[in-house]
């Protein structure tokens, strides 16, 4: 069984996806520590309603990026991790940092990568004049949001989409079944980081996977 921590800032949605789907046994991992740069972050007060460690580390409290990656980086290996889930963490990361969990880190972002890296993704797509706005998972590198992507979820906008309700979409329709059936396939060694590109069952990912290569019980 791997061991994985997730990363959190805020509500902590995805992790609770997470936690019901290893709880299930739909990933082969478990939780073992909840990390948090926020002490108010709802993500820990769902991680202690399952008996999950927590840990918080509070950018503020260090000078630097430097600083602050370090103190992250001992709080996660306290944990012995296996795997490393970013489910909404709101810091960019330093290279020494990504370096460190390379190959074994997914972050899942708000938008049809490499479309609107950074924040505001749904504004973005919104003023852009999108057709299509979704989620993706990619592997953590130096890269902002630019590590090799593995899975991707698209639907299409609609006339009377606010960024309001792109959120909540791109949430409930996408983010919650790609970011486990990704970290599934990870846990089990079917998905693994080869130099720039993600392999998927023993072939490269030219293409990212779709809603269409769900597996159940993430579709």
């Amino acid at each position: 069984m791997k061991n994985l921590v997730v990363l959190i800032s805020g509500s902590g949605r995805n992790l609770q996806a997470l936690i019901e789907h290893c709880a299930a046994g739909h990933i082969p991992a478990r939780i073992a520590a909840v990390v948090s740069n926020k002490a108010e972050a709802y993500g820990l007060e769902r991680a202690r309603r399952a008996g999950i460690a927590t840990e918080v580390v509070p950018h503020g409290d260090y000078p630097s990026r430097e600083a602050f990656d370090a103190a992250l980086a001992a709080a996660i290996d306290r944990h012995a991790p296996d795997l490393l889930a970013m489910a909404g963490f709101m810091r960019i990361l330093t290279p020494g940092f990504t370096r460190r969990y390379l190959g074994r880190a997914l972050n899942i972002h708000p938008s049809l990568l490499p479309r609107h890296p950074g924040l505001k993704t749904h504004a973005a797509a919104l003023a852009a004049g999108d057709a299509e706005h979704g989620a993706s998972v990619h592997f953590v590198t130096e890269a902002l949001d630019g590590g090799p992507l593995v899975l991707q979820g698209a639907f299409t906008v609609a006339p009377e989409d606010s960024a309001e309700s792109l959120a909540e979409r791109v949430m409930n329709e996408v983010e919650l079944k790609i970011y486990p059936q990704a970290l599934a396939w990870l846990a089990r060694g079917d998905l693994q980081l080869r130099g720039d590109l993600a392999w998927l069952q023993g072939a490269p990912l030219s293409q990212p996977r779709t809603l269409a290569d769900l597996e159940e019980p993430f579709r």
